[in-house]
């Protein structure tokens, strides 16, 4: 049985987005998925790295129990909107607090080098966009893709990390929100 955790990184529960991670969460259930999930705008944590990593903060106890979370599943699920070309602030903040040196990865002595915390986990990234998903890419890079994926996820070990835009979502009515919410549904079906 797959144990996934996914990650909610919209700060409101009434977005889209959080639609988005219900008809995953549903589809992953189906299939027969253990599934636990992160709402990272109910935690109580700071999101700002204070000391950068000079100083370690101490981890309050709802980044204790994300991280255990983490640490249990098999695949990381992250839903996210693109704001600015990135993720939103407190996403952000979450990975600068979570994924650190000794947790996620590990700097080997005198090297250039890191090991992998957090290998053999899997993900998918399902981010918003108002813009297409092709624009995105080639415009601008896929910055918050590139941050999350190749600079977090992967950089800690995270493979595959699957990525689904979802777009333009300004503008869609009620039959194109319902197909988009259709297809993450079957992701979940398809990844659980």
């Amino acid at each position: 049985m797959k144990k996934i955790v996914l990650i909610h990184c919209h700060p409101d529960k009434e977005s889209f987005n959080f639609a988005l991670a219900e008809a995953y969460r549903s589809g992953a259930l189906q299939a027969g998925a253990e599934v636990e999930e992160i709402i990272i705008a109910n935690l109580q944590f700071d999101p700002n790295l204070r000391h950068g990593y000079r100083q370690r903060m101490e981890l309050e106890p709802d980044l204790l129990a994300a991280w255990e979370k983490i640490l249990w599943a098999d695949h990381l699920v992250w839903v996210h909107p693109v704001w600015w070309g990135g993720l939103p602030a407190i996403a952000k903040g979450f990975i600068d607090r979570l994924f650190l040196p000794g947790m996620a990865f590990k700097p080997r002595p005198n090297s250039v080098w890191w090991d992998k915390l957090l290998a053999g986990k899997t993900a998918h990234i399902i981010t918003t966009l108002d813009q297409p998903g092709w624009y995105y890419r080639f415009a601008f890079g896929r910055p918050s893709v590139n941050q999350l994926r190749k600079s977090t996820l992967e950089f800690c070990g995270v493979k595959p990390v699957r990525v689904t835009y979802i777009g333009i979502v300004k503008t869609a009515d009620e039959a194109k929100r319902g197909k988009w919410l259709e297809k993450v549904r079957r992701l979940g079906d398809k990844q659980g």
